[in-house]
């Protein structure tokens, strides 16, 4: 058995309510709500697999707006005692994903407790040597490596990132969601 995890209701309003092989996990979003949920549905219930679905916004022109297998994850929103972001006082800086379930084109991605909508915001992003950015990411791979479950990430670019990018989202979502659905049902054959 599988946990089909997300974020937001949104980000699943493609994917049929029931999935053979898979239970559903809405986290709702942000680091603690995601550190959370997911924590008491692993610790509740015994899972093969994590395979996490959402969107992302791209802070890299030139990724097309597709879906990305995620190869590892770093916060943008923390720095450690001496100001170096990107650097948590206690956590990894960078939570490596299993490379045995990448599939498609693979992504570091950057997760943070906020939205990211401006230019300056995504310029220190890049510095940290992400090409997406998102909000659970992180959380997600750290708890599952945590735990030992294998976790797999699968985003879509719903925006870029920049000014209006919260509109972008809005209008992109169910897009988004179809083309996971997609990926989802070809990888796994549901």
């Amino acid at each position: 058995m599988r946990l089909l995890v997300a974020a937001l209701d949104a980000e699943l309003v493609a994917f049929p309510a029931e999935i053979p092989g898979f239970d559903r996990l809405v986290t709702g979003p942000g680091k603690l709500q995601a550190t959370y949920a997911l924590t008491r549905a692993l610790d509740a219930t015994h899972y093969d697999e994590v395979l996490v679905v959402g969107t992302a916004g791209a802070i890299d022109d030139e990724l097309a707006p597709e879906v990305y297998d995620i190869d590892a994850a770093i916060q943008h929103d923390v720095s450690d005692i001496d100001g170096v972001v990107g650097q948590h006082v206690s956590l990894p800086a960078r939570v490596t994903l299993p490379a045995d379930v990448i599939r498609r084109a693979a992504m570091t991605i950057a997760t943070g407790d906020h939205f990211v909508d401006d230019a300056v915001a995504v310029a220190s992003i890049q510095a940290l040597g992400a090409r997406l950015v998102d909000m659970e990411t992180y959380a997600y791979a750290w708890v599952a490596e945590r735990l030992g479950v294998p976790i797999r990430v699968l985003k879509a670019v719903s925006d870029r990132a920049q000014d209006d990018a919260i509109t972008d989202w809005r209008a992109a979502v169910t897009a988004c969601s179809a083309q996971l659905w997609d990926v989802v049902r070809a990888d796994y054959e549901v």
